[in-house]
């Protein structure tokens, strides 16, 4: 799954390592024109840094097989929005598939609460995916119990259950790796939507991208200099050959080799399982970023890095973007895009994609 020394989009996070207490609440501003300045709609633990790129990124190359997808949509009638979610995987030119995903459009589990709630995520394996299915299993419901929001939000609460349930789910798949005898590992790009609020969590090399929309005039239309969409990466890659990472890795006496490797062998910084690297630094502490969802919030892209090595954030926004003004559905649109990955772009790694599409009733 991974790649050494391949610059990627969203390097420009501050470098602070772990989520902060402090939670800002977000701001409304008034925006004119194209500025694509940092929103302050979008807050981070981490430091309230994104990227935003105009729609129109390089394709690189890639390829793969066309497998089954879900789909689903979930409606509050009351906030006046619906979203739609489909998610799609190939296995690529690998001999086994390592990835497993989450679509839960109603996430609440049958316990009591009146926020709506859903819950998205991809397990990006390796070494085999034991972790990945565990964490699948078992991060959604560990999130819940910490105290995920469900009468009334409070984004600071709901950050602190969240970075709870990841370090609670890391610490029962260490458990059951050591008596299983495995040491698998996964990397994790979550999302949780609670009422109309937005939260993305990931560790390691999986990806998530926001599609949204230009500013409004007071008429209410988009101005047709900012027609395009832009393309926001709401997560930070945590790889060993970062300065941040590899600092932390140093520190617990691990090696960064030349190959931009942790003790020559793993790429990511942080992940789930990963047993025999924790005393090197390895890490399960997500990054994790908020934002509200408004009129001009369109779509989210949920991707392994295996569709990240082979789609820019802006290529993937225009190319989704494409076909949901071609009138396709969610379920057609994440296929194509996996398919795109595999089949044209020889992708070589798993492939996963879930898209989430955002409509305003």
């Amino acid at each position: 799954m991974e790649k050494a020394n391949q610059k990627h989009a969203a390097d420009s996070f501050s470098s602070e390592d772990l989520i902060s207490p402090r939670v800002k609440k977000a701001k409304k501003s008034e925006e004119t024109g194209c500025d694509s300045s940092k929103d302050p709609r979008i807050s981070s633990g981490a430091g309230d840094e994104k990227q935003e790129i105009p729609v129109g990124g390089e394709a690189v190359g890639n390829r793969a097989e066309e497998e089954g997808s879900s789909s689903c949509i979930s409606e509050e009638k009351k906030k006046g929005f619906v979203f739609e979610a489909d998610v799609a995987e190939d296995k690529g030119a690998r001999q086994t598939m390592e990835d497993v995903s989450v679509v839960l459009p109603d996430a609440s589990l049958d316990l009591p609460g009146n926020l709506r709630c859903g819950h998205f995520a991809i397990y990006d394996g390796h070494g085999g995916r034991l972790a990945a299915e565990f964490a699948k299993k078992h991060l959604h419901l560990n999130v819940l119990s910490a105290g995920l929001p469900r009468e009334l939000l409070d984004v600071k609460v709901a950050k602190k259950a969240i970075l709870d349930g990841f370090r609670k789910t890391d610490e029962l798949l260490l458990q059951e790796s050591v008596s299983g005898g495995w040491q698998d590992g996964a990397t994790a790009v979550c999302v949780w939507i609670v009422d109309q609020k937005v939260f993305i969590a990931n560790i390691g090399d999986a990806k998530a991208v926001l599609a949204r929309s230009s500013p409004t005039d007071e008429s209410g239309n988009h101005t047709e200099a900012c027609s395009p969409l832009k393309a926001i990466v709401l997560t930070r890659e945590h790889k060993a050959i970062y300065p941040q990472e590899r600092s932390r890795i140093q520190k617990s006496g691990g090696v960064v080799s030349s190959n931009g490797r942790l003790q020559g062998r793993l790429e990511v910084s942080r992940a789930f399982g990963d047993r025999q690297f924790k005393k090197f630094g390895v890490i399960a502490t997500p990054d994790i970023h908020a934002f509200e969802l408004t009129e001009r919030e369109n779509f989210m892209i949920l991707g392994c890095d295996g569709l990240w090595e082979v789609f820019g954030p802006s290529d993937a926004v225009g190319f989704v973007q494409k076909l949901l003004k071609d009138g396709l559905p969610v379920s057609t649109i994440s296929r194509r895009l996996v398919k795109e990955a595999v089949k044209e772009r020889r992708c070589k790694d798993n492939c996963t994609a879930i898209v989430i599409v955002f409509k305003r009733e």
